[in-house]
């Protein structure tokens, strides 16, 4: 009857704030000027989540997938998710009554008098009954913990994604400046070669030697920073994909193009990429675990009632432990109210309603920082396209320059520091040019990554993550 009457009394309410999603409201388009091939048409799930396949690049498709298989971080961040859908099993289950079974066979000698056995069987149920909730929101909140650790996997995934293409670009880069200084540096060796043929023919003084020497040694000291350059980045796909350095340098060690970008790049409207990376998502959850823990606490106020029961089977021999007449019942209830704790239970909520003001400002702070991130990218892609064009056209002027003034000393029309001049400037604007075309491919991958692309590789139920384990061999 006083079950009854509690339930009646409280209508099996969760105590504690009804958790509501934030209402973030946004413009409904983005305040940078989209160029340079940058649309707001939908986001198309299929090309964002293999955003990598747009750049037609075999071999960034193999690291990538190398990647999602063997990266020690992206493994930590799958563990993560299943001790957190353990610990939110663990919460469930006090929800439910518990039932244990003792058995127990006693037994003492002593003279014939004083011989004795005793055997029992006793199974025991208890149950606190969540009248007010706090096991409940407990539960909402273990979960929502769990869905965010999701989102912090999915992070994981955007993020070595991201990763892995952006060095795979940087080595394709400093290939083709190596290419670019090693080409300008054979030039330069054969214009040192006919000063210093010119010299000791008697046809010019020392001066162009030196100018020319000086000329083709300044341009063999940027060589091995450029191989430096090849090998940390080298180094940094190893990593990624959690192997030894040694096979990607191999793989990687003839040079290749950089990468194109495609023609149109789909971003969508700033409302599309908030619902779309996995920081916002997850900052979301942990938002939604927060305001549990306030009716978690809040519940601590109410009493709390637990119903308790035991069936036995005693006897004094073991043949007749289960006869009728063995069999004990026994039940009750208890209520536990706490009446004075010091103020401390109302200082807890207040604890954990500050802990949600805090959870919601740091959800504010990153939307805020996503769409600044997106903005950036969106600008800094275009605008390095427009420098491109700019340094395309610099770089020819800089060729039929450097052309002319050779051709022109040759003839003696002109001073050998205008062929100077030119061979500096032809190598300054390759060299920048093709810097210009890395720069693009890598804001690409930013941009891809600032609108969380990629993370749909991998999916959070149970079915299509034992899927993505199979394919890719992640060990359990």
């Amino acid at each position: 009857m006083l079950t009854i009457l509690v339930l009646n009394l409280t209508g099996c309410t969760a105590v504690g704030p009804n958790y509501v999603s934030p209402k973030t409201v946004v413009s409904k388009s983005w305040h940078t000027q989209l160029k340079g091939g940058i649309i707001t048409q939908d986001i198309d799930t299929q090309t964002l989540s293999a955003w990598w396949s747009t750049l037609n690049d075999p071999m960034l498709t193999n690291l990538i997938e190398r990647a999602i298989q063997g990266n020690l971080d992206l493994r930590n961040a799958t563990a993560r998710v299943r001790e957190a859908r353990a610990r939110t099993g663990v919460t469930k289950a006090d929800l439910f009554p518990t039932l244990d079974a003792t058995g127990s066979a006693d037994w003492s000698r002593g003279n014939k008098d004083n011989a004795s056995d005793l055997y029992s069987a006793i199974f025991d149920a208890s149950w606190e009954l969540d009248i007010f909730g706090g096991v409940r929101r407990s539960y909402e909140a273990t979960k929502a913990d769990w869905e965010a650790i999701q989102e912090d996997l999915r992070d994981v995934l955007v993020s070595l994604l991201a990763e892995v293409a952006l060095n795979y670009a940087e080595v394709r880069t400093f290939q083709n400046r190596l290419v670019v200084a090693e080409a300008n540096l054979a030039v330069q060796n054969e214009t040192y070669q006919l000063t210093l043929w010119q010299y000791q023919a008697g046809l010019s003084d020392e001066l162009a030697v030196q100018q020319a020497l000086y000329n083709l040694e300044n341009t063999r000291s940027q060589i091995p920073s450029l191989r430096t350059g090849i090998e940390e980045a080298m180094n940094r796909i190893a990593v990624l994909l959690g192997e030894q350095s040694g096979k990607v340098h191999k793989e990687l060690k003839k040079p290749a193009p950089i990468p194109a970008a495609p023609m149109k790049v789909a971003v969508g409207i700033p409302a599309d990429v908030l619902r779309q990376r996995p920081d916002v998502r997850r900052t979301e959850r942990e938002l939604a675990a927060q305001t549990a823990r306030i009716g978690v606490a809040t519940a601590d106020l109410y009493p709390r009632l637990s119903l308790s029961g035991s069936i036995g089977l005693e006897t004094l021999s073991l043949k007749g432990l289960f006869s009728p007449d063995t069999k004990t019942v026994t039940g009750g209830s208890l209520i536990t109210w706490p009446i004075f704790r010091g103020g401390s239970v109302r200082q807890n909520i207040e604890v954990q309603s500050a802990l949600q003001e805090q959870a919601l400002i740091k959800y504010e702070t990153v939307v805020l920082s996503a769409l600044e991130e997106v903005e950036n990218t969106l600008v800094t892609y275009a605008e390095e396209q427009v420098r491109r064009d700019a340094l395309r056209e610099g770089e020819r002027a800089a060729q039929n320059a450097a052309e002319l003034a050779l051709q022109k000393y040759k003839a003696g029309l002109s001073d050998f520091s205008n062929v100077l001049d030119a061979q500096r400037s032809l190598l300054t604007s390759q060299d920048q040019l093709t810097q210009s075309n890395g720069a693009i491919v890598t804001n690409l991958i930013k941009l891809y990554k600032a609108i969380g692309g990629g993370w749909e590789f991998y999916a959070a139920n149970e079915k299509n993550e034992n899927e993505w384990r199979k394919k890719y061999d992640i060990k359990n």
